[in-house]
């Protein structure tokens, strides 16, 4: 069972992979939690690369990055996890090219959609939880978090935070189309929920669709 977790940065992504991670465990499964990119050693040194302000990365470049790391990933480990009857939490994957680098960064949607079916090797999650916050509200939260001034372009940022508000909010506005057009993969949750708020949606959905499957089978 594969299960990815999307959202921009701020949204409590890493809370509720641990949060969910912990939950499977207590029921007995054996369950891996990933995050993209990285995985591998490959995947990290590629992760450090788009992560670097000092690098300035074209938009294909760094969707054929991004798309290295994650064929590395899925064929290396994921595949072979799945196989094994794990369960594994994903921290991002093939949605956030959809929404980065499609609606993002302005690359075709077409061109998107052979390179992710080539880097996954058609391999797609079971279910998507998204985390919806705006663009605004996480970086209040990012800063909040450290104690640190509100600065928009403050060194506390990474190279892809760096990119700006207006290029959030076209990211945002892909991961809410992701939503409309697979709302039975694509769990939209408000992210200002508190945690455990949150968590309890995620585990109700869950029921929902173990539930579902042992009906279809």
């Amino acid at each position: 069972m594969l299960i990815t977790f999307e959202g921009i940065d701020g949204a409590g992504k890493s809370t509720q992979v641990v949060k969910l991670k912990r939950y499977l465990q207590e029921l007995g499964r054996e369950v891996l939690t990933l995050r993209e990119p990285g995985g591998t050693e490959v995947a990290e040194q590629i992760r450090e690369l788009l992560l670097q302000t000092k690098h300035d990365i074209a938009p294909v470049t760094e969707l054929l990055l991004f798309a290295a790391s994650r064929a590395e990933l899925v064929q290396k480990v994921i595949i072979p996890a799945i196989e094994q009857g794990e369960v594994v939490i994903l921290d991002r994957f093939s949605d956030s090219t959809t929404a980065y680098q499609g609606y993002g960064r302005g690359l075709s949607l077409e061109l998107l959609a052979e390179v992710n079916r080539i880097a996954t090797f058609g391999l797609r999650p079971d279910v998507t939880f998204y985390l919806d916050i705006t663009p605004e509200d996480a970086l209040i939260r990012k800063f909040s978090e450290k104690s640190l001034p509100l600065a928009f372009d403050s060194e506390e940022l990474d190279r892809m935070e760096s990119s700006g508000l207006e290029f959030y909010r076209r990211v945002r506005e892909g991961y809410l189309a992701l939503h409309t057009a697979e709302r039975e993969r694509f769990e939209l949750i408000d992210a200002q929920l508190s945690p455990s708020e949150i968590h309890q949606r995620i585990i109700t959905r869950l029921e929902q669709f173990e539930t579902a499957r042992l009906t279809c089978n």
